[in-house]
C-alpha cells in the first residue's frame, strides 16, 4: 500500500512536470517567433501594375506582363501577408502618370518610384525596382456617340398627363466595339419603362438594352429619366380656316369658317392658350379631281398642349 502511494506521488510530479516544460517550450517559441518576425528582412516582391481612368475604347494586351519587381526591406510581420498573396498592386493613373506612344503605354518606373513607395506604405523601404520602364500594349477599339432612345408603357391616371418631354441625365452614351458593328447602330434603347396609374413626377434609373447587340460595350450602362407629371384639362376654341395656294383667278367660299379645335393642356396653364396661337389651314393644291370639300389642317399650336384635333374633318366650298 505504501509503495501505491508513493508510485503516485511520483507520477504527479512528473506529469506536472511535463506541463511545465510544455509551457516553457511555447514560451520559447513565441518568443523566438516574435524575435524572427521583428527583424528586418530583404526580399524582391511582384507589383502587379493596375490603370485607372483608360478611355473606354482601349483593351490592355497580355495583361499578365505588366509586373514590376520591387526589393524592399521591411519587418517580417509586414512580410508574413505575402506568404498569401504575393504580389501587391499598384494604382497608375493612364491620364496622368503615363505616356502614350503608338499602341503602347510608357510608364517610367523610376520617375514614378513615390508611387509605389507611397501604395506600399511605411512598412516597405523601397531598395530598387526593375524595370527602369514598362511597356504596356493595348489595343483600340471603334466608338461614337449615340442618343438613347426611350422605351415605355405608360398609363397616367385620369386627368393627369406629362407635362413636356422626358429628360435624360445625359443626351448620348458612347457604344464601343469592332467598326462593322458600331457603324450600325444610330441610337441605344432604354429597358421598357412601363407605369399604370401614374399621378406623380417620374425618376426611373433604366438599363441600357444592348441584347441585340453583340461584342458591343455601352458607357454608361444605365440611364437616369425624369418627367413632370401634372393634372391636365381639355379646351376649345374657335379657329378660322385658311385656304392657302388658291389660284388667283378662282374665288370660293367656305363653309363652315371658323372650326373647333380641342386641345389636352397642364390646368396651370390653361389660361395661357390663345386662339392666335392655332393656325389652321386648307391647301388648295391638295384638292383632287371633282373633289367639293377641303381637308383642314393644324400647322400651328402651342408647344405645350397635346392632344390637339378638329372637330370639323372637312369644309364645304363652292365657286363664286
Amino acid at each position: 500500500m505504501k509503495s501505491n502511494i508513493n508510485s503516485n506521488i511520483l507520477d504527479y510530479f512528473k506529469n506536472k512536470n511535463y506541463k511545465r516544460f510544455s509551457l516553457f517550450f511555447l514560451a520559447a517559441f513565441i518568443l523566438l517567433i516574435f524575435s524572427k518576425l521583428s527583424s528586418d528582412y530583404k526580399q524582391t516582391i511582384k507589383v502587379k501594375v493596375k490603370l485607372i481612368n483608360v478611355e473606354d475604347e482601349i483593351i490592355i494586351k497580355n495583361d499578365s506582363a505588366n509586373y514590376i519587381d520591387a526589393y524592399v526591406e521591411a519587418k517580417g510581420f509586414s512580410l508574413v501577408p505575402l506568404l498569401f498573396n504575393s504580389s501587391k498592386e499598384l494604382i497608375v493613373n493612364s491620364k496622368n502618370n503615363l505616356t502614350k506612344k503608338g499602341n503602347q503605354f510608357i510608364f517610367d518606373v523610376q520617375k514614378n518610384k513615390y508611387l509605389l513607395e507611397g501604395q506600399l506604405g511605411n512598412s516597405f523601404k523601397l531598395l530598387t525596382v526593375l524595370p527602369d520602364t514598362l511597356l504596356i500594349t493595348f489595343s483600340k477599339r471603334a466608338s461614337k456617340v449615340v442618343p438613347i432612345e426611350l422605351v415605355k408603357n405608360i398609363n397616367y391616371a385620369i386627368g393627369y398627363d406629362l407635362k413636356g418631354e422626358f429628360k435624360f441625365n445625359i443626351d448620348s452614351v458612347k457604344v464601343v466595339g469592332s467598326s462593322a458593328v458600331v457603324d450600325t447602330i444610330y441610337s441605344i434603347p432604354t429597358e421598357e419603362l412601363a407605369l399604370d396609374n401614374v399621378n406623380q413626377n417620374i425618376n426611373k434609373t433604366l438599363i441600357l438594352n444592348t441584347s441585340a447587340l453583340e461584342q458591343v460595350e455601352v458607357f454608361p450602362k444605365n440611364v437616369k429619366v425624369t418627367g413632370s407629371v401634372a393634372r391636365f384639362t381639355e379646351g376649345i376654341k374657335e379657329i378660322p380656316v385658311i385656304v392657302t395656294n388658291q389660284p388667283k383667278d378662282i374665288t370660293i367660299n367656305i363653309f363652315p369658317k371658323t372650326v373647333s379645335v380641342s386641345f389636352y393642356v397642364d390646368l396651370e396653364e390653361y389660361n395661357d392658350v390663345k386662339t392666335e396661337d392655332f393656325r389652321v389651314e386648307c391647301n388648295y393644291e391638295e384638292l383632287d379631281f371633282n373633289q367639293t370639300y377641303l381637308l383642314p389642317k393644324i400647322v400651328k399650336k402651342p408647344s405645350f398642349v397635346k392632344r390637339v384635333n378638329i372637330k370639323q374633318k372637312r369644309i364645304d366650298y363652292i365657286k363664286l
